[in-house]
């Protein structure tokens, strides 16, 4: 008896030892590595020193996977190629290798397309096909190479469809939630999903603790490559307003609003914006967009996704120069309003939310830094930047719009000031907006540089919002400590206007 009670448990752990074998055997034949057509990105560059705006910091090297698609063309996240100096493409399994350049890029959407030197490079590489129905339940797989070349796949589930923020914090994007124990690999920094051998996303984010990871879904991607055909790339549309749920019936009755329709409630319109063109309004209400519905709380029913919120059929549905129709309620009046969807560039912001592969602005005079405010000086102070950078520039930043309802300006501010003998007594001032330089008004990096060319009977009387409200420099010792201010501090240049 005890004999057989050991045959039966030998044969149950070899059943399940089995079971584990196979299924993983299935996993790694579900993918192909050959048919998938992988290549390694080796990126080298440097980021600019937004402290030190004369300056680039330490150079820095990237490894990834870009998936290889039609018309000899490698996609891969922004993230990896932003401030490169060098992209470089290798075949994972024979090692040859050959430049590349960045053919289109969009940081908002953290996308980027790859184009071989040579041209042969990609030959024998199918481009993958994308998998385009994708909803939650189904299962990726994430694929990474060892240093050895060998694949490596790890399964993930699809827990979520939603719309979500992008690391350059512009609008909101369609974006895919998996529950997937991805363990970190040289080239983890752009990781494709791929669903039976098509590419289904790209890793946008990933929580180790957690085991959750936000990814790139493919009609991002497929917005992307239909722009990116196009002469000149036009880039996703914006929104151009804020809204807040109609949940509180409160709301709803001073909005005009009878019964318990949907829609969402219009706080704020950016100027210029192609909203405002056409006549939205705070305080109306949109209820619906082409076709589709909204509830109180800004969702529809998408076809593939169910309820998600309408923010996707601007940014994922539409292409910029579309037409489309957006309903709305007027102190309970319906109204409809035909929309030309447009781009709004990074340039046209008061405050720039992003400036990639850009060197910094920056102008010196006798020690004192000015620049123009942007989100990327305000990411200088780490993830956790809304609350540890100097909260009035993260204020003016968040709420650009309403205070600079005429747009079309820059943010000066003096951002630090460097020791030298003009500057003393002002060694601590710093983080100030700049108002007015010689009596000027400034709204550019531009206007400062132009005003510094007239002083004040021998001084440049600089005014700021904050204290100490007026800063005077006298212009020969200002001039005397150029010299001092070039040795002293690594400064090739006192001013980049450019």
């Amino acid at each position: 008896m005890q004999a057989l009670r050991s045959t039966v448990l030998a044969l149950l752990c070899f059943g399940a030892m089995t079971t584990a074998l196979a299924k993983k055997e299935m996993a790694q034949a579900a993918v192909q590595p050959r048919q998938l057509s992988l290549v390694r990105v080796n990126v080298t560059g440097q980021g600019f020193d937004y402290f030190r705006p004369w300056q680039k910091r330490a150079p820095f090297s990237k490894r990834a996977l870009g998936a290889v698609l039609s018309q000899g063309r490698v996609l891969v996240t922004a993230d990896l190629v932003a401030n490169q100096n060098y992209v470089e493409l290798e075949r994972a399994e024979s090692g040859e290798k050959t430049a590349a350049s960045v053919d289109v890029v969009d940081y908002e959407a953290n996308l980027a397309l790859l184009e071989p030197q040579d041209k042969k490079f990609l030959d024998g590489l199918p481009p993958l096909e994308l998998a385009n129905d994708t909803t939650v339940g189904d299962r990726l797989s994430a694929l990474q190479l060892e240093p050895t070349g060998a694949l490596v796949v790890t399964e993930g589930l699809v827990t979520a469809i939603q719309v979500t923020r992008y690391p350059a914090e512009v609008g909101q994007f369609l974006t895919y939630r998996l529950s997937i124990p991805l363990q970190y690999r040289d080239n983890s920094y752009t990781v494709p999903l791929v669903k039976n051998n098509k590419l289904a996303g790209l890793l946008l984010r990933y929580d180790p603790r957690s085991q959750l990871m936000d990814a790139i879904p493919i009609p991002i991607i497929a917005h992307f490559l239909r722009d990116a055909a196009n002469p000149t790339y036009q880039g996703f549309p914006s929104i151009g307003f804020t809204y807040f749920p109609t949940r509180d019936p409160q709301l709803r009755k001073y909005s005009g609003e009878n019964g318990n329709g949907g829609g969402v409630y219009v706080t704020g319109i950016e100027p210029g914006a192609a909203v405002q063109k056409v006549g939205l309004q705070v305080g109306d209400i949109v209820t619906g967009i082409g076709n589709f519905d909204l509830d109180q709380n800004g969702n529809y029913v998408d076809p593939l996704y169910k309820k998600i919120d309408f923010t996707n059929l601007l940014t994922v549905r539409g292409y910029s120069g579309d037409k489309m129709l957006l309903k709305i309620h007027r102190q309970g009046k319906p109204i409809e309003l035909a929309v030309a969807l447009e781009h709004r560039a990074a340039d046209d912001y008061v405050i720039p939310p992003y400036s990639r592969d850009e060197a910094p602005k920056y102008y010196i005079l006798g020690g004192l830094i000015f620049q123009e405010l942007s989100r990327q000086y305000l990411r200088e102070w780490g993830t956790n930047w809304l609350k540890d950078a100097p909260q009035r520039f993260v204020y003016l930043d968040r709420f650009q719009w309403e205070l600079f309802p005429e747009g079309h300006r820059r943010i000066v501010i003096l951002s630090q000031t460097l020791p030298v003998n003009g500057t003393i007594g002002y060694d601590d001032v710093g983080y100030l907006t700049v108002t007015k330089v010689n009596g000027k008004e400034i709204s550019s990096l531009d206007d400062l540089a132009e005003a510094a060319k007239q002083p004040i009977n021998g001084f440049f009387k600089i005014e700021t919002v904050e204290d100490p409200k007026q800063i005077e420099l006298d212009v020969t010792q200002v001039q005397a400590d150029e010299p001092r201010l070039r040795e002293s501090y690594g400064i090739p240049t006192l001013q980049r206007l450019k």
